[in-house]
């Protein structure tokens, strides 16, 4: 018997050309979803991991990305924010939109050409960064006030501002396309939710493999041709991002880190943490204070 998906809620009402909206959550919505509209996020509190098609990778504030239709994703706050009494709190600006949202115009008019082909390009999603990141970013606040004829000009800026700059970054490859059905996408949802919720300790490859209900040699073989990287190498990554993220904050001794990031070993966690940085922790730690400490009497 085939199986009915449920299709997605729309995100913008019929009588809308786009939606823009400013959430603030104790954490990030942790499923990994996809849906049909374009979708530019601009990440003003909050940190964790982006995951974006096969791309994972670590965000902070002032993370500005955008989305194209049927692209799966997820921003993931790190586990603290979601214990008990946390405090942390996450804040996001989104703009949802169509391609069509001003009617087949985009697609027919040279004027456009240079959207068209942004649009093109989010298929593998688009990071946004430098000076083109911090304009953007305050456009979009702006445009959180804006109404009628003045919030359409306002997101055409945005979106030309983008097309046209040359500090945007392609995400994934398109090779992503190959798993944007709902059962794909909810059988990696379980699986990611599984490794970031248990990477500090020692994981069985038979205990993701039965939550994808594989064999280890299928699910091997599925994880690697999904995100483009062996379970191992993604796990090893996820583990060595997390204790950068503890390095950084500078509260517990080095030993502590690598036992709270799932490392049996001090040696095994310096080895590896220097496979994936190029640095010791004690190195990495050192450099991260000094830089810190030049940027606030940069600015003091």
């Amino acid at each position: 018997m085939k199986k009915h998906h449920v299709i997605p809620k729309a995100l913008i009402p019929e009588n809308r050309s786009f939606v823009v909206r400013k959430q603030i959550e104790p954490y990030f919505d942790p499923t990994f979803h996809l849906h049909p509209e374009f979708q530019l996020s601009y990440v003003i509190e909050g940190d964790g991991n982006r995951f974006v098609g096969d791309s994972i990778k670590p965000f902070t504030a002032n993370d500005l990305v955008l989305i194209g239709p049927y692209l799966p994703h997820v921003w993931r706050s790190h586990n603290d924010y979601f214990e008990k009494d946390s405090g942390l709190s996450t804040t996001v600006v989104v703009v949802y939109f169509h391609d069509h949202f001003l009617g087949e115009t985009i697609h027919d008019k040279e004027e456009f050409e240079s959207i068209k082909h942004l649009f093109q390009r989010s298929q593998c999603g688009i990071e946004i960064t430098g000076e083109t990141q911090v304009l953007v970013s305050q456009l979009m606040i702006e445009l959180l006030d804006l109404k009628g004829t003045d919030s359409i000009i306002q997101l055409l800026k945005i979106l030309n501002i983008i097309a046209l700059s040359d500090e945007c970054h392609l995400i994934t490859d398109t090779h992503s396309k190959s798993y944007n059905t709902e059962a794909e996408t909810d059988r990696m949802n379980k699986v990611y939710e599984f490794i970031m919720k248990n990477f500090h300790r020692k994981i069985h490859l038979e205990e993701v493999a039965s939550i994808a209900s594989m064999t280890c040699t299928s699910f091997s073989r599925y994880f690697k041709s999904r995100v483009n990287q062996s379970f191992s190498d993604f796990l090893k990554e996820i583990r060595i991002e997390y204790a950068c993220k503890l390095l950084k904050e500078d509260k517990m001794n080095i030993d502590r880190i690598g036992y709270e990031c799932g490392f049996q070993s001090l040696t095994n966690f310096n080895k590896q943490f220097k496979k994936v940085t190029g640095k010791q922790p004690h190195q990495y730690r050192n450099e991260y204070q000094k830089m810190a400490v030049e940027a606030y009497h940069q600015y003091h």
